[in-house]
């Protein structure tokens, strides 16, 4: 059974993540406090730990009234533990860690800040990607490059097709539109937009195979020819695309 998986809204955009199994309960991510130990309480969980995917405050706020009220520990990446809160854990991409029982790889996935991870539970099937792999969309390059960029989507994509992203934040209005701008008879990208507003449902998280169907950032190969960009590498492709989004 994988362990439980609870969609938090926060802020005015941003979307945290708790998992619940036999043996406790952890959060990815502390936008804000209070949406997070109302949930906590409403369901009689205690917490046993946050994971921090990147430092950015709209992501790590929330992080001391939440330790204080629970008494969690904090993990997050060594790259990255001068611009987190205080770490009990620090952890380094392509190693792995327990959580709940269960093993997490930790995945490099810098481009939107320098040492941005995200954590993949391969046996649960959940990849928690903050502001790397969003819902139709990536991050924006605040520190990196698109060739880094590229190469954390890249970890991203490798992972199994039934991997349910839970990225950090919901910009599904911008992130269709700008979708259906440069992928226009994409039928799996109405599909997708159609049922979101017929269910109102979050956009978060989807399968790998739903992103990797109608997320332009992804489909760098589709949109090679429309772009007129023969002949250029996929992290040329991907970093017009990227240009493109910052413009629209």
């Amino acid at each position: 059974m994988p362990l439980e998986l609870v969609t938090l809204r926060c802020l005015q955009d941003n979307y945290a993540y708790l998992l619940h199994g036999p043996t406790g309960t952890v959060l990815i991510d502390a936008p804000e406090a209070m949406p997070i130990l109302t949930e906590l309480e409403a369901r009689g969980w205690g917490l046993d730990a946050i994971l921090l995917t990147h430092h950015h405050d709209d992501h790590i706020q929330g992080v001391p009234a939440i330790v204080e009220k629970t008494g969690a520990k904090v993990i997050g990446a060594a790259a990255d533990a001068h611009r987190l809160p205080h770490l009990d854990e620090q952890v380094r991409p392509d190693h792995s860690i327990q959580v709940l029982g269960e093993q997490v790889d930790v995945i490099d996935v810098s481009g939107h800040t320098i040492g941005h991870v995200a954590f993949h539970f391969p046996q649960s099937g959940y990849a928690f990607t903050a502001d790397s792999l969003m819902a139709m969309g990536c991050g924006r390059l605040f520190e990196g490059d698109p060739e880094m960029m590229w190469a954390s989507l890249s970890r991203l994509y490798d992972l199994p097709d039934d991997t349910l992203i839970c990225s950090g934040h919901d910009y599904c209005a911008a992130n269709g539109a700008f979708a259906l701008s440069v992928d226009p008879d994409n039928a799996d990208l109405h599909q997708r937009l159609s049922d979101l507003q017929e269910s109102r449902a979050p956009c978060a998280p989807a399968t790998l195979a739903t992103e990797r169907a109608t997320n332009p950032f992804l489909r760098v190969n589709a949109l090679r020819g429309p772009l007129d960009m023969q002949g250029k590498d996929d992290a040329q492709v991907f970093a017009a695309l990227r240009k493109m989004k910052d413009e629209f």
